[in-house]
C-alpha cells in the first residue's frame, strides 16, 4: 500500500507541476487510496488475491471492500477547511482536493449539488466513521505516509493554491458564472493529474519494461524536431523546376507567415487558410517553433473525424520516421514501428476503451505521454464534458501545450460556449496556446458579433465566446486574406437547384454525364444511404468496376487507406476515377479530382469539397464543382447542423447570385446567419430540465435550488465554492446525438488482431494490439448496434471488456459493415 501510494504521490506531484500545483498533486496521489488501511478492505484484498483469508460464506458483507475514497477525501477536507476560516479559502481547497478523491473510481467528479438542489458534496464528506473507517485508517496507516501528509497538509499548499485561484476571481473579464466554469476547470486538472498517477502507477506495475521508456520528466528536443521538418520543406524548394506550380510558392509563403507569428506570446490565434494551403505543415511549423520557445510539453492535434487522423498523423511521421517503406505505387510511408514512429507520434482517435472500464482496459487506456499526439474533437470534449474517469486523465496533457484545432468550423453549435469557456481557461490560466485551423472560419470570437443587434450580441457575449489577442489571425489583414483566398481559388461553383430536388437516378445521370468530359469525378452526398444507391446506380450502368469507388464510416481506417491509395495511384496514371463517398472525404483528405459534385449542405462543407478538386492547380483555369439539391428527408430532427447548414447555404447562394460564393464575405454572411438563429443552442440545453442548459451546471448552477448558497457567501465576504453538478452533466454531455461503438472487424489485419486480443492476458500484447485495432474498427450508431446484436453478430473479445469485434460474414470489400450477410447492403444509420 505504501509503495503504491508514494509512486502514485511522485507521479501526480510531477503532472501537476506545470500549473505550479505540484503540493496539491502529491497530496492527492498520498491520500486517494487511504481508505484501503481499512480492516474491511485487507480483508477484501486478501480474498481476492486468495492468501489464506477464512470467512464465513453467509458474510456478504466479506465479499466486498467497501467505500475505500472516502476517507482520504475527508481527512484533506477537515485538515484544509481550518485555513482562512473567514473567507472560506481552505473550504474551498479542501472541497476541491476532496472531490478529487473521492470521486477517483467512480464516475468522473461527484456532483455538488444534485438536481433537487440537496449538496452531494458535503453529505460525502460528512459521511460516518462506520461506513469511511477513517477513524482505523489513521491507526492503520504507514507513519512515512501520514507523516508526509501532515507536512504536505499545510499554508504552502493553501499559498500555492491560492495562486492558482485568485487569477481566476478577480479576472475583470469574466462574470461570476465564467469564473465559477473556470474553477470547475482547474477542479478537472487536478482530478485528471490523479487518474493519471494512478492508472500510471498501476499499468506500470504490471508492465515493468514501460517504466524504462516512460518520460515524464524529460521535455521533448523541439531542436530536433525542428531542425527535421527545416529540412524536409527545405526538400520541396530544391526539386526542379518543372516539378514546381505555382500553387507551392504560396504554400511556401503561408508556411514562412506561420514561422513569422510562432514567436508571438501565448494566447488563441486563427489560421484562416483556403483549402490546398498546406495548413498541416504550416500549423506543425508553427507549433515547434511556439513550443520551443515557450519551453511547451507536447503539440495536440484535435481533428474532427477518425477518417482522416491515419492521414495526418502519416504526414508528420514521415518527417521523423527512421525507416521509410515504398510501395507499389511509388510512394513512401512511414514504418510506424521505429524508435522516432513511436517517440514522437501518438494517434488516439478510436473509443475501443469502453465506458466502464475493467481494471485491464485502465491499465491498457493511452495516456497521451508523446510530443505530438493526434486525436479527434469528441475526444477533446468528452475529456472535459464527458461521464467516467476514462477521458479525464487527458486534461493535465493539454495544459502547457500547444493545442490545434483542425476544420473548426465542425464544432457542434451545442457545444460553443462549452468549448469557448474551457479554451479561455487554457489559454490564460493553463499555459496553453490554441490555433483554430480552418478555411471557414466561423464566428467563435466576440468580434465576430459585430454585426449582431447590441442585446442579442451581449447576450451571447456574456455566456462566454473565444478572448484573442490583437492581431489573432495568422494570415494578417481581412485584406491580406482576401488577397491570399483570390491567388488560391482553383475552382467555380455552380448551384444547379431542381425543383422538387434530384432524385438518384437523375443524379447519377448528371453525374456519368460530368464523367464524359472530364476523367476524374467525386460526388460527395450527405448520409450513407445517398452513397450506396448512387454507387449502386453506376454499377446498373455497366461501369468498370475497377474505375468505380465507394467511400463511408461503414469502412474501417485501414480500408479506407487502401481504396485512397488505388484511387490516387489512378490519378497519378490518368486512369478513370469516379468516387462516391460521404463528408468524411472532405476533411484534409490529399486528393486532387476533375470534377466534384456536392450534395447541398452548409456552405462550410461546400467549401470543403471544393478543396478536392482540382486541389495542387494541375488543370489550367478551374476546376469545376457542382452543387445538387438531391431529395433527401428534413434532417431538423435527427441532424439538425446539416439540415441548418442546408437552409442557410441556400439563402446565400441566393443573395451572393452570380458571385464567387467562396468568397470570404459570402462566408462570414454564411456563419452570421448560422450562428444568430442558432445562438440559443449554442448553451447546450437539456431536456426536461427545470435547472439550465449543462453550461449552467458546470458553472454556477444559478438555476438549482441550492445554487443560492454562494449568493449568500459573496453577502457575507466569503470566497466561492464550487456548485456544479459534475456528474450529472457528463451523463447528460454527448458530444454527438447519437454515440457510437466501436467494433474491431476482420479488414486484413484485424483478423489477426481479434485472434490476439482474444486470447490469454498479456498486458504488452494487449496494449499492442489495441493500439493497432484502432485502424482495423468502425464506430457504429446505437440503432445498427442493437440491430447487429440481435443477429448475433457481435462477440466480446474477453468476457466483460467490453470491447467487441465483428462476424466475418458482416464485412465486406465493397461496402465494409453491413447488416446482411451479403453484398447488398441495408443502410439503417446515416
Amino acid at each position: 500500500m505504501q509503495t503504491h501510494l508514494t509512486e502514485a504521490a511522485a507521479i501526480a506531484k510531477l503532472l501537476a507541476t506545470k500549473l505550479n500545483l505540484e503540493q496539491a498533486g502529491e497530496l492527492l496521489g498520498l491520500m486517494h487510496d487511504f481508505g484501503k488501511y481499512s480492516q474491511k478492505f485487507q480483508n477484501y484484498i486478501r480474498r481476492v488475491n486468495n492468501i489464506g483469508f477464512n470467512f464465513d460464506q453467509d458474510d456478504e458483507d466479506s465479499f466486498k471492500g467497501g467505500d475505500h475514497s472516502t476517507a482520504g477525501a475527508q481527512w484533506v477536507y477537515r485538515k484544509l477547511r481550518k485555513f482562512g476560516a473567514a473567507q472560506g479559502i481552505g473550504e474551498l481547497f479542501g472541497q476541491m482536493l476532496g472531490l478529487c478523491i473521492a470521486s477517483h473510481h467512480g464516475e468522473g467528479l461527484i456532483d455538488c449539488l444534485d438536481g433537487e438542489g440537496n449538496q452531494k458534496w458535503i453529505e460525502r464528506f460528512n459521511k460516518t466513521d462506520e461506513l469511511t473507517h477513517l477513524v482505523e485508517c489513521e491507526r492503520n496507516a504507514d507513519e512515512v505516509v501520514q507523516q508526509k501528509a501532515y507536512e504536505l497538509a499545510g499554508e504552502n499548499l493553501i499559498r500555492s493554491l491560492l495562486k492558482a485561484v485568485k487569477p481566476i476571481l478577480s479576472d475583470p473579464t469574466s462574470n461570476d458564472k465564467i469564473k465559477e466554469f473556470y474553477l470547475g476547470c482547474l477542479t478537472r486538472f487536478l482530478f485528471s493529474c490523479l487518474i493519471d498517477a494512478d492508472r500510471i502507477n498501476s499499468s506500470d506495475f504490471e508492465r515493468e519494461a514501460q517504466k524504462e521508456v516512460r518520460r515524464l520528466a524529460e521535455k521533448p528536443d523541439w531542436q530536433s524536431a525542428i531542425d527535421k521538418l527545416e529540412a524536409k520543406l527545405a526538400g520541396f524548394e530544391n526539386r526542379p523546376a518543372e516539378e514546381i506550380k505555382p500553387i507551392d510558392e504560396i504554400r511556401r509563403k503561408i508556411s514562412d507567415d506561420c514561422l513569422k507569428r510562432a514567436s508571438d506570446s501565448q494566447g488563441i490565434y486563427t489560421l484562416t487558410v483556403p483549402t490546398g494551403g498546406g495548413k498541416t505543415l504550416a500549423s506543425l511549423r508553427y507549433a515547434l517553433h511556439h513550443a520551443q520557445k515557450h519551453n511547451l510539453d507536447r503539440i495536440i492535434y484535435i481533428i474532427p473525424y477518425t477518417s482522416i487522423i491515419d492521414q495526418n498523423a502519416e504526414e508528420v511521421r514521415k518527417i521523423y520516421c527512421l525507416d521509410l517503406k515504398e510501395d507499389d505505387n511509388g510512394e513512401f510511408h512511414s514504418c510506424r514501428e521505429c524508435s522516432e514512429c513511436e517517440k514522437w507520434v501518438l494517434e488516439h482517435h478510436s473509443n475501443l476503451e469502453p465506458e466502464k472500464q475493467s481494471w485491464q482496459d485502465k491499465l491498457l487506456s493511452e495516456n497521451w505521454d508523446k510530443p505530438i499526439v493526434f486525436t479527434t474533437m469528441v475526444q477533446f470534449l468528452d475529456a472535459w464534458f464527458g461521464g467516467g474517469t476514462r477521458g479525464a486523465r487527458h486534461i493535465h496533457p493539454m495544459t502547457n501545450a500547444v493545442l490545434i484545432f483542425d476544420e473548426i468550423q465542425t464544432l457542434p453549435v451545442k457545444c460553443v460556449h462549452l468549448f469557448c469557456n474551457v479554451l479561455n481557461w487554457l489559454t490564460a490560466f493553463g499555459k496553453s496556446t490554441a490555433v483554430l485551423c480552418t478555411a471557414t472560419q466561423p464566428l467563435l470570437g466576440e468580434s465576430g458579433l459585430q454585426n449582431f443587434p447590441e442585446g442579442k450580441r451581449e447576450s451571447i457575449a456574456a455566456r462566454g465566446l473565444l478572448k484573442q489577442p490583437a492581431h489573432a489571425e495568422i494570415m494578417g489583414t481581412d485584406e491580406q486574406r482576401e488577397e491570399l483566398y483570390k491567388k488560391l481559388s482553383r475552382v467555380e461553383i455552380r448551384f444547379n437547384e431542381k425543383s422538387g430536388g434530384w432524385n438518384v437516378d437523375e443524379a447519377g445521370a448528371f453525374l456519368l454525364e460530368q464523367f464524359q468530359t472530364t476523367p476524374s469525378c467525386l460526388f460527395i452526398v450527405n448520409t450513407k444511404k445517398w452513397a450506396q444507391e448512387l454507387y449502386q446506380y453506376c454499377q446498373r450502368q455497366n461501369m468498370p468496376s475497377e474505375s468505380l469507388f465507394h467511400l463511408s464510416t461503414n469502412q474501417c481506417a485501414a480500408h479506407r487507406k487502401a481504396i485512397f491509395d488505388t484511387i490516387k495511384a489512378r490519378l497519378k496514371n490518368k486512369e478513370p476515377v469516379i468516387c462516391i463517398s460521404t463528408q468524411l472525404i472532405e476533411a484534409g483528405v490529399d486528393i486532387s479530382m476533375a470534377c466534384v459534385i456536392r450534395a447541398l449542405s452548409g456552405l462550410d462543407s461546400i467549401a470543403q469539397a471544393a478543396g478536392r478538386c482540382n486541389r495542387h492547380g494541375e488543370k489550367k483555369g478551374k476546376g469545376l464543382v457542382w452543387v445538387l439539391n438531391l431529395q433527401e428527408q428534413d434532417f431538423t430532427r435527427i441532424l439538425p447542423d446539416i439540415q441548418a447548414g442546408k437552409t442557410h447555404a441556400e439563402r446565400v447562394f441566393r443573395d451572393f447570385a452570380g458571385q464567387d460564393i467562396l468568397q470570404p464575405e459570402a462566408m462570414k454572411r454564411y456563419f452570421e446567419y448560422y450562428f444568430y438563429q442558432r445562438s440559443d443552442e449554442m448553451l447546450y440545453s437539456v431536456k426536461n430540465s427545470e435547472t439550465g442548459s449543462l453550461l449552467d451546471w458546470l458553472s454556477d448552477n444559478k438555476n438549482n435550488p441550492g445554487g443560492n448558497i454562494n449568493i449568500n457567501n459573496r453577502r457575507t465576504g466569503k470566497i466561492q465554492l464550487l456548485m456544479q453538478s459534475f456528474k450529472s452533466a457528463g451523463r447528460a454531455f454527448q458530444a454527438i446525438d447519437a454515440p457510437t461503438h466501436a467494433v474491431i472487424v476482420p479488414y486484413g489485419e484485424g483478423a489477426e488482431l481479434i485472434a490476439k486480443l482474444c486470447g490469454e492476458w498479456d498486458p504488452k500484447e494487449m496494449y499492442d494490439a489495441k493500439k493497432k485495432a484502432q485502424r482495423y474498427s468502425v464506430n457504429v450508431f446505437p440503432n445498427v448496434w442493437d440491430k447487429l446484436q440481435k443477429e448475433n453478430a457481435l462477440y466480446e473479445t474477453i468476457e466483460g471488456s467490453g470491447i467487441y469485434y465483428l462476424n466475418e460474414r458482416y464485412y465486406n470489400d465493397e461496402f465494409g459493415l453491413s447488416l446482411d450477410e451479403t453484398s447488398e447492403m441495408t443502410f439503417y444509420d446515416l
